[in-house]
């Protein structure tokens, strides 16, 4: 028996993995392996990297597991670190954004409930691999059909006050 195939055993080395600029998504566990209940996403945040514009999810819960490293959050109003060991609870609902003003990589596994959002990384890296500067409509335009509302607003702010960028 392959437990693998059967989505009882996710070797460390596993899962596709696809590059949103500064930030790596690696494809632990899909939802057809939990009866469309949750996925497992991990993700390495390289330092110096604001790891998505803050948003707003209308559609899937995520938590965070700080694997290596800490990362900046923002969840409202409300602005912490989270290192090794945390957990970060992004409801539906609640705007939120992270990023890493370190000097080394983060690692965090990203639970996401229900698993749909595969999809949308896989879109927005495609976007991301086009020369230049990251096309803000049409990451704005992907996220809408994923019901995400971004606050792009936000975003200068918070590269100058945490002194991060957005993509490579």
């Amino acid at each position: 028996m392959v437990l693998e195939d059967q989505g009882l055993f996710v070797p460390p080395e596993s899962g596709r993995s696809v590059s949103l600029g500064g930030l790596e998504a690696i494809f632990k566990v899909l939802g057809a392996k939990t009866a469309g209940s949750y996925a497992f996403v991990e993700h390495v945040l390289l330092p110096g990297q604001l790891g998505s514009p803050p948003h707003t999810h209308a559609n899937e819960d995520e938590v965070s597991i700080m694997l290596e490293g800490e990362i900046g959050v923002l969840t409202g109003e409300d602005v912490f670190t989270a290192g090794v060991g945390a957990y970060v609870v992004k409801p539906r609902g609640l705007p939120h954004a992270f990023w890493n003003a370190t000097s080394v990589p983060a690692r965090f596994l990203e639970i996401v409930s229900p698993p749909g959002f595969k999809q949308y990384f896989v879109e927005v890296a495609d976007l991301l691999s086009a020369a230049g500067p990251p096309d803000m409509g049409g990451l704005a335009q992907i996220a809408g059909w994923y019901g995400l509302t971004m606050h792009l607003e936000r975003l200068p702010e918070l590269m100058e006050h945490f002194n991060v960028r957005l993509g490579p």
